[in-house]
């Protein structure tokens, strides 16, 4: 009997054993493919959740307690007033005084590196303050927090902090053609405006903050709201005859949080000496892109 007329024989006289071991397998192949499918989608679920809080936490999408009832209140009292709304009327010919005047003050805006130690008023620094506090926010949060720093010491902390992350920017996290592209505007790791400017403006951005009963107070939009913010600020900065430079000091965030006490809700987002230019300042020549460059009409 070859192996052939064998293997027949065998089934043919133990069909029953033979099918009850086919089933027994059959079930028990799906029972661990279902259970290694399940727990590869639980994997996945539970990455893709741990992601969406690292990178999406305090942002519009984060809800928590969304299902609370408790929770859901607004962010504002629900019975604020509307008020009537009456600024001034201007004629056409004025609005476009106006708007040509205002241009060509921001047009001599510039980002200046040297500075004058003239101190600035107090009530000048609350004043850009309390204007670029005017900005819009997502649900009226207001998610910034403005630190003005004038004392020596704490300037020159500051300015270790950065100069020491800022030289392993220029050297090892910065790619060779970032580097290269700032080379026309003479910028290094070295930052002796941060000592030397009389004020800095550090704006930190709230990803959230917490409600008189201890919930968490979502900040809506907050990215854009700072970013809005900061425009209002350096408008201020320029309308009220002073100079700033916009930095956004890389990795320095946790250091100079810490340096000033700032809660861990808070982000640096803008680091801006402020003050009087320098007798001797100098900025680049540099030409802005025409009107038919940025603008589309539709």
């Amino acid at each position: 009997m070859n192996i052939i007329s064998l293997t027949l024989w065998t089934l043919e006289h133990n069909c029953y054993y033979v099918y009850t071991v086919l089933i027994v397998f059959f079930i028990g192949f799906t029972v661990v493919h279902k259970n290694r499918l399940e727990a590869n989608l639980n994997r996945t679920a539970a990455t893709k959740k741990k992601l969406a809080r690292k990178w999406n936490s305090g942002r519009e999408r984060d809800f928590p307690d969304d299902d609370d009832p408790d929770h859901l209140v607004p962010a504002i009292p629900e019975d604020t007033p509307h008020v009537p709304y009456k600024p001034p009327q201007r004629t056409d010919e004025e609005i476009l005084r106006r708007s040509r005047e205002y241009y060509e003050l921001m047009a001599q805006r510039r980002t200046v590196r040297a500075f004058s130690p003239e101190p600035i008023p107090d009530e000048v620094l609350n004043n850009i303050i309390k204007t670029a506090g005017t900005s819009p926010s997502g649900a009226h949060t207001e998610p910034w927090t403005f630190v003005v720093v004038q004392d020596q010491s704490v300037k020159e902390a500051i300015r270790t902090i950065v100069e020491e992350e800022e030289e392993l920017n220029y050297t090892q996290r910065m790619s060779r053609q970032w580097v290269t592209d700032l080379k026309p505007f003479a910028t290094k790791h070295i930052k002796p405006y941060l000592s030397e400017a009389p004020a800095l403006l550090l704006v930190f951005r709230q990803t959230h903050s917490w409600r008189a009963d201890g919930k968490k107070k979502m900040h809506y939009y907050s990215e854009v709201s700072v970013a809005i913010a900061a425009g209002i600020l350096l408008a201020a900065i320029q309308y009220c005859g002073l100079v700033a430079l916009t930095s956004t000091p890389l990795n320095c965030n946790a250091r100079l949080r810490e340096l000033l006490s700032r809660p861990v809700n808070e982000r640096l987002e803008l680091l801006l000496p402020v003050g009087r230019p320098h007798q001797n300042a100098t900025v680049p020549d540099l030409s802005r892109k025409t009107l038919s460059e940025i603008m589309v009409k539709i």
